[in-house]
């Protein structure tokens, strides 16, 4: 399947209303029932719509006024491509985060995606 540099934006649009929302249904319809997606390169990633609704669920206890934005997006065959940043303020210490990264999401034949990976750098409050 090629994508289209539009289809890529809906995609990807889709993909940051559906987690800024914590919507477990919209978040694991854009994804293939055993999708993987890799949070971080150096771990195990998350397999299936089961995984991925605990991940959010996970997130939504965590944080609040989470924000999510697409800065530029590219398409290469199946492939979208992606910088964006993120923010939110954790909920333990009411402290602000924010998150700069890359994402490639792999797009099968029928529209959702079968596999994502992300490279984040996080910025963590000083202590003190």
């Amino acid at each position: 399947m090629t994508l289209s540099y539009a289809a890529g934006h809906d995609l990807l649009d889709a993909l940051v209303e559906a987690r800024m929302r914590y919507d477990g249904d919209a978040f694991t319809a854009l994804f293939a029932e055993e999708a993987q997606v890799s949070l971080d390169p150096f771990t195990a990633p998350l397999t299936g719509h089961n995984a991925l609704r605990a991940y959010l669920l996970e997130a939504a206890e965590a944080e609040r006024h989470y924000d999510l934005a697409v800065e530029r997006h590219w398409v290469s065959g199946d492939t979208v491509l992606a910088a964006w940043h993120a923010s939110w303020t954790r909920r333990t210490d009411e402290s602000k985060v924010r998150q700069a990264g890359f994402l490639a999401a792999e797009v099968g034949g029928d529209g959702r995606i079968v596999r994502l990976r992300l490279w984040t750098v996080t910025r963590e409050p000083l202590a003190g």
